[in-house]
């Protein structure tokens, strides 16, 4: 049995990507010079929230996942990121592959509520691989790729953000039910109002006194202009 072993070198954000993307850069070796002819190769990425260190604007937002902070010993457990997969063109001894990982901003969802949460340092993530290899000279055997097999990756927060940043420039993510979102769409008509952020200012200024509401609620556009 040929034995592989893999390692990250790095993660990037996908600038060319139709949405966002970031793309792992994995190293396979195979120690013994005998010929791998491909790999369909499957990645479990999981983030081990429990191997860094947290300001307190980074735990007060991270409340929602993992509670109080008195209770991080027992609550800040490991937690899925994604689940991808690629098949690995042949090669011998050694070669590099790129893993693309597509990502999504809706912060309802555990991962992204995660990385949207950290101010910066590194993201502590663990690849995790199986699948299928076919090796050997003058033909070919398949065996699988042992479960035990994994990689360690400490992600630039600021990666995350950059990506973010492309697709969704000076943009936040709100999820709401059909009902709630048709209610707001007969506001919206109702006002004659321009966009949808036209129409959260108008009821954040109906629902606050003046003299209470933040400035970039009352004159939303000089607050853009000045960002």
């Amino acid at each position: 049995m040929t034995e592989l072993n893999f390692t990250c070198t790095g993660v990037r954000a996908e600038p060319y990507a139709a949405g966002p993307t970031l793309v792992f850069r994995l190293r396979i070796t195979a120690p013994g010079g005998e010929r791998v002819h491909a790999i369909a190769l499957r990645c479990q990425m999981r983030i081990e929230p429990g191997r860094r260190t947290y300001r307190k604007t980074e735990a007060d937002r991270l409340g929602d996942l993992f509670g109080e902070r008195s209770r991080w010993a027992t609550t800040l457990k490991p937690m899925q990121f994604t689940q991808v997969s690629v098949v690995v063109p042949g090669f011998t001894d050694e070669t590099e592959v790129d893993l693309p990982v597509p990502c999504t901003y809706d912060t309802d969802v555990a991962s992204s509520k995660y990385f949207t949460a950290l101010d910066d340092g590194h993201v502590p993530l663990v690849l995790l691989f199986s699948g299928t290899a076919f090796c050997g000279a003058g033909g070919f055997r398949v065996q699988p790729v042992p479960w035990d097999k994994e990689a360690a990756c400490r992600m630039p927060v600021q990666v995350w953000k950059d990506m973010i940043e492309q697709h969704f420039p000076r943009c936040g993510w709100l999820r709401l039910s059909r009902s709630a979102m048709g209610a707001l769409s007969d506001f919206r008509s109702r006002r004659a109002l321009p966009s949808w952020e036209a129409t959260v200012h108008e009821l954040l200024r109906s629902a606050a006194p003046a003299a209470e509401a933040p400035a970039s609620v009352l004159a939303p556009q000089a607050a853009e202009g000045t960002s």
